[in-house]
């Protein structure tokens, strides 16, 4: 499973890339997670406001940080 954080090194951004890392590692999910602050790769992705979460190639949500249990629900779609 490939997760991304795109952001621009802002506190949410920060934040974000924090939680799920937390996330991935407390519950030994076998995730790469990467963070991406190249702004083409954030157009691309359709990313206008930062943070984004992308897990799998696919947009989880734009410009805010989502709840633990909401990025878990995620993840464990993606696992399927």
């Amino acid at each position: 499973m490939e997760i991304k954080i795109l952001g621009t090194g802002c506190t949410k951004c920060k934040n974000l890339d924090r939680k799920v890392r937390e996330l991935v590692d407390s519950h030994n999910i076998d995730a790469e997670v990467i963070y991406v602050n190249d702004l083409d790769e954030m157009i691309n992705a359709g990313i206008m406001m930062t943070p984004g979460l992308v897990i799998n190639n696919e947009v989880k949500s734009i410009g805010i940080v989502p709840k633990n249990e909401q990025m878990l629900t995620w993840i464990n779609e993606a696992e399927k």
